[in-house]
């Protein structure tokens, strides 16, 4: 009759070294996602930041010359400022299929993505 007791006993405490190296293996699965995600994103952010400086210098230049040919300086500030407009409403009007689904459909690739081995 001791047999039946320290066998369950074996199987209860099998079972429960088995869930609980099943949910450490699930938190460092989401912390190695989340790390990929965070470093792609910061990766982007950092070549989005470059890319930006080297639009907002090539913007005032375009706009220094553009003055001239207009004959004042603000006038070419304005027409950049104006071609920046238009760009932002479009944004504003597909922000959706710009934006929201390519960084949702991301994410999701990166957390489902299997690792080759």
């Amino acid at each position: 009759m001791e047999d039946n007791p320290t066998t369950i006993e074996m199987l209860y405490e099998r079972a429960e070294n088995y869930t609980k190296t099943a949910i450490e293996l699930a938190k460092l699965s989401m912390i190695e996602k989340s790390a990929d995600i965070f470093s792609s994103l910061a990766s982007y952010i950092a070549i989005g930041v470059v890319v930006g400086m080297f639009s907002m210098l090539t913007n005032f230049g375009l706009a220094i010359m553009i003055g001239q040919w207009l004959g004042n300086v603000y006038y070419g500030f304005f027409s950049v400022a104006g071609f920046y407009l238009f760009f932002a409403l479009l944004f504003v009007l597909f922000r959706k299929q710009l934006f929201k689904t390519p960084i949702n459909n991301f994410i999701i690739s990166q957390i489902l993505k299997e690792k080759l081995r």
